[in-house]
């Protein structure tokens, strides 16, 4: 078994990250999903949520994603995201006023969108 798997996190408009890691967490509409090397193959679809990529550094790697699908076979996985932020790209004070306006709007999809770019932006700290 590898210890590694290659991952590539792509959204609609760009390359967002890509590189080796040891284990990368995902949201997908059965649950949770851990992937390490050697997992058998999958095709899921991704929800909004935070991944968390632990890379072969020893560094972790955190985004948010809104949408997509996940794919893995070969030690090679691939998250095609619809919306993809790393964490650290995130403004969060931004963030935190789109809450307060989708809260305010009644709008729940948006509301979601900024909760899950808070968590993730708190995950990276």
């Amino acid at each position: 078994m590898a210890a590694e798997l290659h991952v590539e996190l792509v959204a609609a408009d760009r390359s967002v990250w890509s590189g080796e890691a040891t284990l990368v967490v995902a949201r997908t509409t059965s649950g949770d999903i851990g992937v390490m090397p050697g997992h058998q193959p999958l095709l899921g679809v991704l929800e909004s949520g935070p991944i968390t990529i632990r890379t072969s550094d020893g560094g972790t790697v955190v985004a948010a994603v809104h949408g997509g699908f996940i794919s893995f076979a070969d030690n090679k996985l691939s998250l095609l995201a619809e919306i993809a932020e790393l964490a650290d790209e995130i403004d969060i004070a931004r963030a935190e006023r789109a809450l307060e306006r989708a809260k305010a709007d009644t709008d729940a999809a948006a509301e979601r969108r900024a909760e899950v770019r808070l968590v993730a932006a708190a995950g990276s700290r």
